[in-house]
């Protein structure tokens, strides 16, 4: 089986940025998971902030990333699996 990594991509991209804009957005209600947010996003994806904007700019950063490692990821897996 060849995973299509631009597919994959897409797929866990799409999820990451989706947990990732939702999890902002609890934590800007609740305050639940801030710490994990502020450690994970504040230091990885720059001008991320545990705001409304900052949902939107993380969203952003969380696609690319989850595009970017999903894609390594599927082509890795379609050159081992030979």
């Amino acid at each position: 089986m060849k995973l299509k990594p631009l597919a994959f991509g897409a797929a866990l991209g799409i999820t990451w940025a989706v947990v990732f804009f939702l999890a902002t957005w609890l934590s800007i209600f609740t305050g639940y998971a801030g710490d994990f947010l502020h450690v994970l996003g504040v230091s990885i994806y720059p001008g991320y902030s545990v705001t409304p904007a900052g949902s939107f700019i993380g969203f952003g950063y969380a696609f690319l990333d989850g595009f970017v490692m999903a894609s390594v990821i599927a082509w890795l897996y379609n050159k081992f699996a030979g």
